[in-house]
């Protein structure tokens, strides 16, 4: 079973997701005191990532960052523009998207003590999309699962054991092997990290950066953390009003800001204790740099 995790094979040269020109907006009721009135939260947003590569959104609260999330996990539909998935338009705003298609694309929320059924199993939380979404049978929904707890630092001791017998970062590893189950290309993560201590926090940043290493993940990875986005993210988004103001490489984002909201960011980040995440980034891009050198 060591190649059930294998993300979606995608040509080389079809970013893994594209939006172009994303728009979102949200029509208010009238009343008897205010009109009627729409409100634009993300103002066309263009963007596309490649196989095995992590692009940040970054913005203040309300920015839009994680409407655009929702959209790009296929949750909720855009009121206009286009969102591809491995070179496949998605038309979420007349039908749904079947298995097939949201099997390639799973969200990883922020809150670990709410994104799990405090009366479901553990085992029940991840066999269930393999039940909804496959004809898995039964015998192998649970090898499937256990091996996938083993994946993220569990054991297959706790595949009968509720949530409440966790820890916010071991339901945050469940909720990452939930979402894993169904083989996709990429991950949404939704501040992933934000309400865990710092010393989880690394420990969590840890296992997504082996989990993408091992099986070529792509990452949509929201935070308002720029002490965390620097040292994980291979490419920037800031977002401000429902504008990208700004995008390029990290290096480009952080050591050369041209927009005045980045710079403000910035300078607003406070300095944190990152030398965990620092040192496994530095490990991840020496092995890089081994595997382009030529022998």
């Amino acid at each position: 079973m060591s190649d059930f995790v294998t993300a979606s094979a995608a040509p080389s040269h079809v970013p893994v997701v594209e939006g172009r020109a994303i728009v979102q907006d949200y029509h208010i009721a009238g009343s008897m005191f205010n009109r009627a009135r729409t409100i634009r939260a993300l103002n066309g947003i263009d963007f596309k990532l490649d196989k095995g590569k992590t692009l940040a959104i970054v913005g203040e609260s309300g920015s839009g960052k994680s409407t655009l999330a929702r959209i790009i996990a296929l949750i909720d539909a855009p009121s206009g523009g286009d969102l591809l998935i491995e070179g496949s338009k998605v038309d979420i705003t007349k039908t749904r998207p079947g298995p097939a298609m949201r099997s390639k694309v799973q969200m990883v929320f922020q809150n670990p003590y709410g994104s799990l059924n405090p009366r479901q199993k553990i085992g029940d939380v991840l066999t269930e999309p393999l039940i909804i979404n496959t004809n898995t049978p039964a015998s192998e929904r649970r090898e499937r699962a256990e091996a996938m707890l083993v994946k993220v630092g569990l054991g297959p001791e706790h595949y009968n054991r509720y949530p409440h017998m966790f820890s916010g970062g071991q339901r945050q590893r469940i909720a990452i092997a939930r979402a894993l189950m169904l083989n996709p290309s990429l991950l949404v993560l939704d501040e992933p990290v934000s309400a865990l201590d710092l010393s989880v926090q690394a420990q969590v940043l840890n296992l997504l950066a082996d989990l993408q290493d091992e099986f070529e993940l792509t990452y949509i990875f929201v935070s308002h953390d720029l002490s965390v986005v620097r040292y994980i993210a291979d490419e920037v988004m800031v977002i401000s009003k429902g504008d990208a103001v700004e995008q390029g490489t990290r290096e480009q984002v952080f050591e050369d800001p041209q927009n005045a909201y980045t710079r403000q960011l910035l300078a607003a980040t406070p300095i944190t204790d990152v030398e965990a995440i620092r040192a496994r980034v530095a490990r991840r891009q020496a092995a890089r740099a081994a595997m382009a050198t030529p022998a």
